[in-house]
């Protein structure tokens, strides 16, 4: 795979992934718009392992606390660190159950259009507009719950559809859920890890059997890049949530959809 194609396609998955503006739909429109040949699912596996590598170096601290979390699930121990390990297990089921739904009907292809993405990201971006100056903001990330854990991977569920943004609907929901800009975007993150690690299993042994070691080299290649691209943009994002409320990611989201629904129609 030439060189250029890995870059973008890295730089593309980790700057998108965890802004609210789909990484999916971005990675679905490459080929659509440019020509290029469509990656496969192996770089597609590859990219994702970058992204969160990049999503657990940031949010190490909190990561660990999970990991702390799960032992004392094990000893039935009620702390904050088994109630975040909980809130992340509860909050992935629907994603996967969805998700292997979506993959066993064949629906997960169907919805690769660029009406479709052009719907979701005009609608998804108008939703998240207004749950960002509606929504209350007196809930930190400290205090998630397991009814909102449950709330929440509904609208990680939703995401599946391209477009949409996993982030972005999960930082909706937390917005309308009272959660303040930085605990939404916090907690979105989060959940982002569990959810990769299974798409990523359940891909990854799929391709496995077929891969070689030219595909492992282009796969490190675009893992690196897409490290370091993510870990640049969740960075920046994190930083600007600060002073900077969620309305240029709207502005974009908008304006891309807009020109989608035009070009697809036409």
């Amino acid at each position: 795979m030439p060189l250029f194609h890995l870059l973008l396609i890295a730089i593309i998955q980790g700057i998108t992934e965890f802004l609210p503006v789909s990484s999916s739909g971005h990675l679905v429109l490459l080929p659509q718009l440019t020509g290029l040949k469509d990656q496969g699912q192996a770089i597609d596996v590859a990219v994702h392992v970058g992204t969160l590598a990049a999503v657990v170096t940031y949010f190490l601290s909190d990561v660990k606390r999970a990991a702390l979390g799960i032992t004392h699930l094990a000893r039935a121990e009620k702390t904050a660190e088994a109630n975040l390990a909980m809130c992340l297990i509860i909050a992935t089921i629907p994603v996967i159950l969805a998700g292997l739904v979506l993959k066993l009907t064949g629906l997960d292809d169907a919805m690769r259009s660029m009406a479709v993405i052009g719907w979701t990201m005009l609608i998804f971006g108008i939703v998240l507009y207004w749950a960002d100056q509606k929504g209350p903001a007196t809930r930190p990330a400290g205090s998630w719950t397991i009814k909102h854990a449950w709330t929440l991977g509904l609208w990680q569920a939703v995401a599946l559809i391209p477009g949409t943004s996993r982030s972005g609907a999960c930082i909706t929901g937390a917005r309308l859920l009272g959660y303040d800009r930085e605990g939404a975007a916090r907690i979105a993150m989060l959940m982002s890890i569990p959810t990769i690690i299974a798409s990523g299993t359940l891909v990854g042994l799929e391709v496995a059997a077929d891969a070689d070691l030219q595909t492992a080299k282009d796969g490190a290649i675009a893992a690196v890049f897409a490290f370091l691209s993510a870990l640049l943009a969740l960075s920046l994002m994190m930083r600007l949530l600060r002073s900077v409320s969620f309305t240029p990611y709207v502005i974009y989201r908008v304006l891309l959809g807009i020109i989608l629904l035009a070009v697809a129609y036409t």
